[in-house]
């Protein structure tokens, strides 16, 4: 949750499958920070077929959650590497 008076940064990021390099997500992630979860509402481009593996490869990447009231892919760590994000 936000805090009153601090501005959050939001990163557009691509997520890749480690294995083969697929394009998986095109994300909008908000703060700096590890990759731990994908709220699926937040997802701008899947380039999956929506069961969370990778389409070039079948490498599962992630598992399907509800956190906070909403849907979530809980992303599996070394499965995924991700392009355009500031690490802090």
């Amino acid at each position: 949750m936000p805090v009153k008076g601090k501005k959050i940064k939001i990163f557009k990021i691509s997520i890749h499958c480690k294995v083969c390099n697929q394009l998986l997500y095109v994300y909008q992630k908000e703060g700096p920070g590890l990759l731990v979860k994908c709220y699926a509402d937040r997802i701008i481009e899947d380039h999956t077929n929506g069961d969370l593996k990778c389409p070039s490869c079948g490498q599962l990447f992630a598992r399907h959650a509800i956190m906070h009231c909403r849907p979530v892919h809980k992303i599996i760590q070394g499965k995924v590497y991700i392009k355009g994000h500031v690490k802090k």
